[in-house]
C-alpha cells in the first residue's frame, strides 16, 4: 500500500513538473490576437488549479465528493458544447482549450488533450481544430443522446414503424410509440403499446445503437420479442415449419426474423412477417 501511495505521488509530482513547464511556455509567448490572450489566460488559470491539486487529498475521501460532482457537471456542459459546435459548423476555440484544460485538472489527459492544452491556438486552423476537438470527445466517450442527436430519435421511430406491422400476428393492435426512459441510466428508449403496456424488459435501446437503420431494427426487434416473452410467457414469432422460436437477426445488410432449423434459415424479413405465416395485414 505505502508503495502504491508512493508511486501515485512521484506521478503526480513528474505531473505536476510538466504542467509547470507548459505554463513557463505559455507565459513567454507574444501575442497580438487579443482573443488568444484571453484563451492563454484561461490555459494558464486552469493549468494552476492541476498543480494546486498536487498535495490534496485523495479523491477518495469525502470532502471532494462535491468537487468531483461540480466537475462532471462541468464537463458535460463543455462536452455538450464543443458537440454542438462540431455539429452546427461554429465550433468555439476556447471551448475546446477550456474542455482540455479541465480534463486535465483532473489527470484526464491524453494526446489530443495536451495537444490543445500545449499548442497556440492561433496557430491551429479551424479544421484541425475540429479535428482535436473529435478526438477529445472520443476519447473521453461522450455520446450526445438523443437530445443532441435527434435524428437518431427518428431513425428509431422509423425502426418502430416496421416491427408494427408484425405486431398483428401476436395479437397486438393499435400504433406503439416510442417511450425515452429518464429513469435509467444511461437515458434510452422503450416501447409502449396502445394498451399502455411497455417493452422495455432486459434495457432499454441506446441512443449510439440509432446510429445505423439496421442496427436500430435489429434490437428493437429483440427488445420488443424478449419483452413480450417476459410478459407473457410465450414464445413469438415461431417458425411453422420447425415450430422453433426465431430471432431478429440481421444478415447481409437485411433485418430479418431468422429460425435455427436446418442449420438456419429466414422466415421473414422484419415488416413482412404477417405474409410468411399466411395472415392478412391490417390496413
Amino acid at each position: 500500500m505505502a508503495d502504491d501511495i508512493l508511486g501515485e505521488h512521484v506521478l503526480q509530482e513528474r505531473e505536476v513538473a510538466r504542467l509547470r513547464r507548459v505554463e513557463e511556455n505559455l507565459h513567454h509567448q507574444q501575442h497580438e490576437n487579443r482573443e488568444f490572450h484571453g484563451l492563454r489566460a484561461l490555459r494558464q488559470t486552469s493549468c494552476r488549479k492541476t498543480m494546486q491539486r498536487g498535495t490534496a487529498p485523495r479523491r477518495d475521501t469525502g470532502p471532494v465528493s462535491k468537487a468531483t460532482a461540480d466537475y462532471e457537471a462541468d464537463i458535460g456542459q463543455l462536452e455538450r458544447k464543443v458537440y454542438l459546435g462540431l455539429r452546427e459548423g461554429d465550433l468555439d476555440p476556447q471551448d475546446v482549450v477550456a474542455l482540455a484544460c479541465e480534463l486535465l485538472d483532473w489527470f484526464r489527459y491524453t494526446d489530443a488533450v495536451l495537444e490543445v492544452v500545449e499548442r497556440n491556438p492561433a496557430e491551429v486552423s479551424p479544421a484541425e481544430m475540429a479535428a482535436l476537438a473529435r478526438r477529445i470527445l472520443d476519447d473521453v466517450g461522450f455520446d450526445p443522446g438523443f437530445d443532441l442527436a435527434p435524428e437518431r430519435l427518428e431513425t428509431l421511430r422509423a425502426a418502430l414503424r416496421i416491427v408494427a406491422r408484425d405486431l398483428p400476428t401476436r395479437g397486438i393492435e393499435g400504433e406503439p410509440e416510442i417511450e425515452i426512459l429518464e429513469d435509467w441510466f444511461p437515458v434510452g428508449a422503450g416501447v409502449r403499446l396502445a394498451d399502455g403496456g411497455r417493452l422495455n424488459w432486459g434495457g432499454p435501446i441506446l441512443p449510439r445503437m440509432c446510429d445505423d437503420p439496421a442496427t436500430a431494427l435489429t434490437s428493437l426487434a429483440i427488445l420488443m420479442q424478449e419483452s413480450l416473452l417476459e410478459w407473457t410467457w410465450q414464445v413469438w414469432p415461431v417458425c411453422p415449419r420447425h415450430d422453433l422460436g426465431v430471432h431478429g437477426s440481421e444478415r447481409e445488410r437485411e433485418v430479418v426474423w431468422w429460425c435455427a432449423g436446418d442449420g438456419g434459415h429466414m422466415l421473414a424479413p422484419v415488416g413482412e412477417l404477417a405474409r410468411a405465416l399466411g395472415h392478412r395485414r391490417p390496413k
